[in-house]
């Protein structure tokens, strides 16, 4: 079997595990008491890059024989990734805890995958879109890249995965900072807890002294 056919046909089991697990166990999801439940971002962000590099490793094993060492910018990838997904998942459930706060995830039911991870509380975001661009075009040139590398028999087991420069990788960061930036803001007051009520100078104990 030809390098490229092993490369893809590994990236459509992965592809097929996901879609099967997600059935099963919501794993591409938001927690949510909504049913279906809508797909997060986050997590379709972490998931997308793993299925790639996972990929990558075990493609590079069966063809080249030897098991591959992961880049410096590799692991900052996958870094930014889990990040995003745990400071995501931690304002999800300082939310959940918060009385006066709605979930935009608790009060609307999935409506399509594209449309879920491209949609805040108001609606479809620019700098969700941008993230989600950024992602699939990164992804694609990195799948590209190794499966070309994967053919070529001069390319070492080390050199068949590409190495992210670090402006790209800047860029990419930025792009996740600020969908965790906005995520902090993007769900509303409960409209059903009344205000806390803060008393003005005007009606303070008097009975203290003052000094």
């Amino acid at each position: 079997m030809s390098p490229p056919i092993i490369f893809w046909t590994v990236l459509v089991v992965f592809l097929t595990l996901v879609i099967v697990l997600d059935k099963i166990y919501f794993m591409l999801r938001d927690v949510s008491t909504e049913l279906p439940r809508p797909y997060s971002f986050a997590r379709t962000q972490l998931t997308w890059w793993t299925i790639i590099v996972l990929t990558s490793f075990i493609s590079i094993l069966l063809v080249k024989k030897e098991v591959a060492t992961l880049l410096e910018s590799t692991l900052i990838l996958l870094g930014m990734s889990s990040g995003t997904t745990v400071a995501a998942r931690v304002i999800d459930v300082g939310d959940s805890a918060n009385p006066n706060t709605v979930r935009h995830q608790d009060s609307s039911k999935s409506q399509g995958f594209l449309l879920d991870i491209l949609s805040d509380e108001s609606g479809v975001s620019i700098h969700r879109l941008q993230t989600i661009v950024l992602t699939i075009t990164f992804g694609i040139w990195f799948l590209v890249q190794v499966a070309a590398n994967l053919s070529d028999p001069s390319v070492s087991a080390n050199g068949v995965i590409p190495d992210i420069t670090t402006n790209n990788l800047i860029l990419l960061g930025l792009s996740s900072g600020t969908y965790v930036g906005l995520k902090v803001s993007e769900n509303r007051p409960n409209p059903s807890m009344p205000p806390e009520h803060v008393p003005d100078e005007g009606h303070l104990d008097q009975s203290r002294p003052v000094g």
